[in-house]
């Protein structure tokens, strides 16, 4: 009858230190800053995929957009003492705080294409002046160098920023090339409307005169290439070059009647899973974050994709 007991009180034990092992499942938490734009929402849940592949438990988060939410998203975390947290696409600079209340509450936080914070691992990222460049010298290749383009620009995104300015780096070196004219993307909910209304004016004020035409990302291009579609632009005519990549931008490229020609095609998913891999080296197995990315970023290979590539991409 002891024995008995005993046994009883055993398995009661393992069974009580099962779910206090349960209970301490590492955790982490991923934030995506607007949901509505797809590479924000292929890095996120391609995070949140990769570590609950690990058995790690997640919370996965939305900002919508709005920086005051994100704020709070991220203070959410930090308060629920997270082990690590992963944000795409966010802002170091405007959540300072935030980034520097999870240093001090020793809570490790990787970024994924949000630029570098004194505060975080590392800012994973494809190396912005090289896609900048792929995607500026493409898009004056196709029009030999020569003739009027006119742009669709972010600035108040980083990498968005840092694709424009290269773009006017070359074409300040190569002046047979015109910018006719230039709208500028508010960061808003309803961005989409914002790019139809201004592309529209845009297209409509310049007409007869562009000859090709560039976006700092793709989401504006599938906007634009709409627009051209509509007043029946064909392929070629008016060339349509953007950045990101993604299924729909593959299928457009490949369409004979899109007038989207080529990306420079970033790997989201890739990063998302790089970022899970990067703290279960450093948090997890306690390896130097040397030993993941030497300085504050860590570089991923961004492809160029047009026609003479796209099928594979599609695959």
């Amino acid at each position: 009858m002891i024995m008995f007991g005993f046994r009883k009180m055993l398995v009661a034990g393992a069974a009580l230190l099962a779910l206090g092992q349960a209970a301490q499942a590492f955790e982490v938490g991923i934030i995506g800053f607007q949901f509505s734009s797809e590479t924000h929402a292929r890095v996120a849940n391609a995070a949140a995929a990769a570590a609950k592949a690990k058995g790690w438990g997640v919370t996965l988060l939305n900002s919508e957009g709005a920086l005051p939410k994100h704020a709070e998203q991220f203070d959410a975390l930090i308060a629920k003492k997270v082990d690590a947290i992963i944000i795409a696409m966010g802002k170091p600079v405007e959540a300072d705080a935030q980034f520097k209340a999870a240093k001090d509450a020793k809570i490790p936080v990787v970024t994924v294409q949000s630029g570098s914070s004194p505060h975080a691992l590392f800012d994973i990222q494809t190396n912005e002046y090289k896609v900048g460049a792929d995607a500026a010298l493409y898009l004056l290749g196709q029009l030999g160098y020569q003739g009027n383009i006119v742009t669709a620009r972010f600035d108040l995104n980083v990498a968005s920023r840092i694709r424009g300015r290269i773009l006017d780096a070359v074409l300040a070196e190569n002046q047979g090339v015109k910018e006719l004219g230039k709208f500028s993307m508010a960061r808003t909910q309803s961005w989409r409307d914002d790019v139809r209304a201004g592309m529209q004016a845009l297209l409509l004020q310049n007409q007869g005169k562009i000859n090709g035409i560039w976006a700092s990302f793709d989401g504006q291009a599938y906007i634009i290439d709409d627009l051209l579609q509509a007043q029946g632009i064909k392929k070629g005519q008016i060339p349509l070059i953007s950045v990101d990549g993604g299924k729909e931008t593959y299928a457009r490229i490949a369409d004979p009647a899109s007038t989207f020609l080529a990306t420079v095609a970033i790997p989201f998913e890739e990063m998302g899973k790089q970022a899970v891999d990067a703290i279960a080296t450093i948090v997890v197995d306690k390896k130097p974050k040397e030993s993941v990315a030497s300085g504050p970023y860590l570089f991923t290979e961004a492809v160029l994709v047009d026609k003479t590539n796209v099928q594979q991409f599609l695959k």
